[in-house]
C-alpha cells in the first residue's frame, strides 16, 4: 500500500509492483478518493503518470521524488491549481494544455533542457525550474500573470526575453552562466532579484527596478559597490564572496536593514564607517574581509552602527 500521507480523506495509491531496468521497485498509482482535492503521493517511487481520470476535483497534485519520465496522462485535470513533479527524471515540458487553471508548476531538480509548453497556462502564476538544463530563457513571456519565476542552478548565459512578465515581483537566476546584469527595464514590479553564483563584474541596469527590496549578488566578480541610486527601498543588499574593498553608495539606502559583505577585501575601517548613515541597519556580515582580524572589530562596528542586533552570526549583547 502506498500512501504517504494516508488519511480517510485523502487520495492515496495502491500498487501492483514492477522493476525499472535497475532492477528498482516501481509503483503504480491507483486512486482511492476520486472526490479528493488534494494527492500526496511523494517519495512513491511511481514510475509513470496514470489512472488520474477519476480525479475530477483535485486542485493540488504532489509527486515529488519519483520515477516519473514523461509528463502525460493529465487532459482530465481542468480543475488543477498545483503540480508538483520535482525530483523526478522528466527531460520535456509537454502535455500540459488542458491545464488553464494550473497557477503552480514545480518541475525543478529534472533533466529539462528547453522551456517549452506552456503557452495555455495563462492563469500560471509560480514557475519553478531550478536544477534542471536550461541554457536560454525563452517561451515564457505569454505568461501574463507570473509572479514568481525560479531558473536557478541550470545553464543559462544570457538574462533576455522576459519583457512581458509585468507581474513579476521574484526573480530567482542564481547559479548560471550570464556575465551581464541586462534587460530587466520592463519588471518594474521585481521585489527580489537573485543573481548569485554567476559571472557578474558590475553592477548595473537596475534603475527601473524602484521596488527592489532584496538584492542577491554574492559570489560573482563584483567590485564595486555602485548603480543602486534608484533602488531606494532595497532591505537586504548581498554582496557577499565578491572583490569589494570599499564599503560606499549605500547612504541613500534608508531602509537597509540586512547587509552581507563577508568575504570581500575591506580592510579601512574609514569605509566601514558609512554604515552609520542606514539609521535601520540591523545585521552586518563582514567576516572574512581584513577588518575582522582587528582585535576590536565586533566593539568598533557597534560603535559605528549603533542599531545593529547582529554581527555576522551572533546576536549583539
Amino acid at each position: 500500500m502506498l500512501s504517504p500521507n494516508s488519511s480517510p480523506d485523502r487520495a492515496g495509491a495502491d500498487t501492483p509492483e514492477d522493476q525499472n531496468k535497475d532492477g528498482k521497485t516501481v509503483n503504480e498509482i491507483m486512486v482511492i478518493d476520486p472526490d479528493t482535492l488534494e494527492l500526496d503521493l511523494n517519495h512513491g517511487r511511481i514510475g509513470k503518470l496514470e489512472n488520474l481520470e477519476p480525479l475530477t476535483q483535485i486542485e493540488r497534485l504532489y509527486l515529488r521524488w519519483n520515477l516519473i519520465k514523461k509528463i502525460e496522462n493529465l487532459d482530465t485535470l481542468v480543475t488543477l491549481r498545483e503540480l508538483e513533479l520535482y525530483d523526478n527524471q522528466i527531460v520535456k515540458i509537454e502535455n500540459l494544455n488542458c491545464l488553464v487553471n494550473l497557477e503552480i508548476l514545480d518541475l525543478s531538480f529534472n533533466r529539462i533542457k528547453e522551456i517549452e509548453g506552456l503557452d495555455n497556462l495563462q492563469n500560471l502564476e509560480k514557475l519553478f525550474l531550478s536544477s534542471n538544463k536550461i541554457s536560454k530563457i525563452k517561451n515564457v513571456n505569454c505568461l501574463q500573470k507570473l509572479t514568481m519565476l525560479e531558473l536557478g542552478d541550470n545553464k543559462i548565459r544570457d538574462i533576455e526575453n522576459l519583457d512581458g512578465l509585468t507581474s513579476l515581483t521574484h526573480l530567482y537566476l542564481g547559479k548560471n552562466k550570464f556575465s551581464k546584469i541586462k534587460n530587466l527595464d520592463t519588471l518594474v514590479n521585481l521585489t527580489c532579484l537573485s543573481l548569485q553564483s554567476n559571472r557578474i563584474t558590475k553592477i548595473e541596469n537596475l534603475e527601473n527596478l524602484t521596488k527592489l527590496t532584496e538584492l542577491y549578488i554574492s559570489e560573482n566578480g563584483i567590485k564595486k559597490i555602485e548603480n543602486l541610486e534608484k533602488n531606494t527601498l532595497v532591505e537586504t543588499l548581498d554582496l557577499a564572496k565578491n572583490q569589494v574593498k570599499v564599503i560606499e553608495n549605500i547612504a541613500h539606502l534608508q531602509e537597509l536593514e540586512e547587509f552581507w559583505m563577508n568575504d570581500n577585501q575591506v580592510s579601512d575601517w574609514n569605509t566601514v564607517q558609512n554604515l552609520a548613515s542606514n539609521a535601520k541597519l540591523a545585521t552586518v556580515y563582514l567576516e572574512g574581509n581584513p577588518v575582522d582580524r582587528d582585535p576590536m572589530y565586533r566593539r568598533k562596528l557597534k560603535m559605528i552602527a549603533a542599531s545593529l542586533t547582529q554581527i555576522d552570526a551572533t546576536l549583539c549583547r
